[in-house]
Parts: structure tokens; C-alpha cells; sequence
């Protein structure tokens, strides 16, 4: 019998958050609804998610002793990882201990890495995968385009939001892709993976929610981005039966494989009814920020609601849906979101504004939500709300 009792009590539950970025600020929020007493975690101090934690932790969670030292402190009856950046076999050590890793620490720790995950996919579980190699030095990594042949796809095995990725076209790309990756890797310099160009008509992400119920998916969202960073997306994208039921095969094929409850984002690329696998989250999605307006529980109460073992019976979508991110460049830690009586003024679109604290290059500070009676039209409608947008950079 699932039960939750008073929080910050000796009967309450207790979460652990690993990672307190813009996501895992919504989760955060979520447990909170459900009376979770909830501990942020990050590198940085002042992070979204510990804006609104009963408490928050500032330490390298690569470090696996330290992260042991601060589990071992709070006695969480969940440990939620929101970031690649963790020391996962520190995590495998933890639940063989008896603490509790959502979905899984097997799912932290092959998903952190894409050589864990992309091994686990085409390798154990056969599925259809964009051809790939793995290098750990420059010679080796020229040997893997050879291979590979150009156009290819360079990124880190552990990376996120497209840090460190590259899309080589020409040999004059070589050099620059490899130094991208070796600077923009989470842990620091080392193994990148060489993917060939998959020739595909859309991508999307599938969001998949394993729950004490079973698993259910909610509608295939659509999206872009650039060098793997996500600049906006949709939902529903326009897809076949045929190719949705191959994709909902996919996603759950992979995500029984990682086994635990908690909702995965698994994007797939999509050649007519073709669906080849790309990569898996064990975690809220950026491209699934869109069912914060889209559907009436969003990607992070469908988090929440499955890794308290509670069901997820079916998800409500309200309609046609669009976010669009809010991308600042500047090295500042002031900043200000401006016109925004003027962004709201058309029904039908919301605003997040992630409260980071600093920019230093690009960064990812806020995104618009719409809604609207067609994907096309809420696309127009979140376009003209961040066209409105003022974003004032001032000097630090």
C-alpha cells in the first residue's frame, strides 16, 4: 500500500535530487504536491531546483565519494538523477546498499553514457541504430570517420544538450569536431562516439512512463534543434499508426531493458514508416517541456507520479501544442525578461522563466508554451509570443 506521511517527519518521504538544472525544478515542484521533502543537488549554487527545495547540496557529483558521503547524510527514500554528470557506478554501489535510484542505477548508468546505452540497443536488444564507433584518441577517431564515412556525427559519450557535438561535412571539419568534443564532454576530455548521417524524414521524442499500472506513452513529440541542442517542439507529430506502433516497440523494448518506474524520453528518427533508435533519457526530456500546457499531467508529474509507485492509469491531451526555448548569449548575471504584457497577450500561451543565475556564452534561461487547433498554429502562435520578447543582457 503506497502511503506518504508528514513531511520533514520521521514518517515523511524524502527525495534526492541530482541535479537541480530547469527540469529538475518541475520535478521538484511535483514531489512537492505529493508532500515529498525534497534535497537539490548541483555543481553551482543558486540552481533552479534548489530555488524551491526544502534544502540543497553544492558538490562535484562526479566525485563518487562525496555524493556516497551526502546520500549516506540524508537517507533519501529516492535518488533522482536529473543530470549526465553523476558518478554512476557510485549509484550501482548505493542500490546494491538498499537506497532507492529512479528509475534504476542500471539506467543511470548505461544511459549516462552513450556507449552503454548504444551497446545495450543495437548489440543486445537489436535495434535498428544509425551505424557507429567508438574512439578514444585522434588516430583512432580518424579511423572512425574513415570507416564511418562523411557526413558523420561526432559527440562525446558523455554529454548533454549538444555540448561537444558536431556534424562533420567536409575532412576541413575533422579537427574542429574532435577539439569540440573534447572540450564540451561532462567528465572532462575522452571517448567520443562517430555516428553515420541517418537519413530521416523527422525526429521525435517518445515519451515513456513506467509505472506501477504498466507503461504508457504519451504523444509523439515533434522537434528541433541545433548541434543536439533543443530549440522548440511539438506535439502531436503528424506520423503514421505504422510507424508510431514501431516506435512504441522501440520505447518499450529499451525501457523494460532499463527496468524501474519513472518516465524515459526516447528519441527515434523516422524514414516513412522506418524507425531507427537514437538515444534514451531515464529521465523528463527538454523537448517534453511542451506537455506543461499540452496534456493535464506534464512530463514531470508523470516523473513524480511513477517513481512514488503510484499508477498511470492514462494521460489526458488537451490539443495541438508548441514550445519554443528562450536562448540568451552573454556573460552576465543579470538579466531581464521584458514586454512580457505584450508575449502574454494572445490566449493560449504561458511563459517559464527557469530563474538560472548567470550566462557565461549560451545558455538556455526560459521557453514559451502554446496551444492552439493545429500544430502549425501553435508553432505560429509561440513564434509571435517570442518575437514580442525582450531579453535585456546587462553588465554584471
Amino acid at each position: 500500500m503506497a502511503k506518504i506521511g508528514s513531511v520533514m517527519t520521521p514518517v515523511g518521504r524524502k527525495a534526492l535530487l541530482l541535479g537541480s538544472g530547469e527540469l529538475g525544478k518541475e520535478v521538484a515542484i511535483e514531489l512537492q504536491r505529493y508532500g515529498v521533502e525534497v534535497i537539490a543537488c548541483d555543481k553551482y549554487a543558486g540552481a533552479p531546483a534548489m530555488q524551491v527545495a526544502h534544502r540543497d547540496y553544492v558538490f562535484n557529483m562526479l566525485d563518487g565519494k562525496e555524493l556516497a558521503e551526502v546520500v549516506k547524510d540524508e537517507r533519501p527514500d529516492n535518488i533522482i538523477p536529473e543530470v549526465e554528470a553523476i558518478a554512476t557506478p557510485t549509484l550501482v554501489e548505493l542500490e546494491k546498499e538498499g537506497y532507492n535510484v529512479t528509475p534504476s542505477a542500471r539506467a543511470a548508468f548505461l544511459t549516462m553514457n552513450r556507449e552503454g546505452i548504444r551497446r545495450l540497443a543495437a548489440e543486445e536488444l537489436g535495434l535498428p541504430t544509425s551505424p557507429y564507433r567508438f574512439a578514444d584518441t585522434y588516430e583512432d577517431f580518424k579511423a572512425a570517420i574513415e570507416t564511418i564515412g562523411i557526413p558523420c556525427v561526432v559527440k562525446p559519450v558523455m554529454s548533454s544538450s549538444g555540448h561537444g557535438q558536431t556534424t562533420i561535412k567536409k575532412a576541413e571539419d575533422i579537427d574542429r569536431a574532435w577539439h569540440e568534443a573534447q572540450e564540451g564532454g561532462r567528465a572532462g576530455a575522452g571517448r567520443v562516439i562517430v555516428e553515420g548521417f541517418v537519413d530521416f524524414d523527422y525526429e521525435i521524442t517518445l515519451l515513456t512512463v513506467r509505472s506501477v499500472a504498466g507503461t504508457t506513452y504519451c504523444e509523439p513529440i515533434g522537434h528541433i534543434q541545433v548541434e543536439g541542442d533543443y530549440r522548440k517542439s511539438w506535439q502531436p507529430q503528424p506520423m503514421t499508426n505504422e510507424a508510431l506502433e514501431k516506435a512504441k516497440d522501440i520505447a518499450k523494448k529499451i525501457t523494460d531493458a532499463l527496468g524501474g518506474h519513472g518516465i524515459f524520453g526516447v528519441e527515434l528518427f523516422i524514414k516513412g514508416n522506418d524507425v531507427i533508435f537514437s538515444e534514451v533519457s531515464p529521465r523528463p526530456h527538454d523537448t517534453g517541456m511542451v506537455t506543461m500546457i499540452s496534456q493535464d499531467l506534464s512530463e514531470f508529474a508523470l516523473h513524480a507520479r511513477a517513481l512514488l509507485d503510484l499508477p498511470v492509469p492514462a494521460i489526458r491531451f488537451y490539443g495541438p501544442s508548441a514550445s519554443m526555448a528562450i536562448v540568451v548569449e552573454g556573460d552576465t548575471d543579470k538579466i531581464e525578461m521584458d514586454n512580457l504584457e505584450v508575449v502574454l497577450e494572445e490566449p493560449g500561451v504561458q511563459i517559464r522563466i527557469f530563474g538560472k543565475p548567470e550566462i557565461k556564452g549560451h545558455r538556455r534561461m526560459g521557453v514559451i508554451l502554446a496551444t492552439d487547433e493545429s500544430v502549425d498554429a501553435a508553432l505560429a502562435k509561440a513564434q509571435r509570443a517570442y518575437d514580442k520578447l525582450k531579453v535585456n543582457v546587462l553588465a554584471r
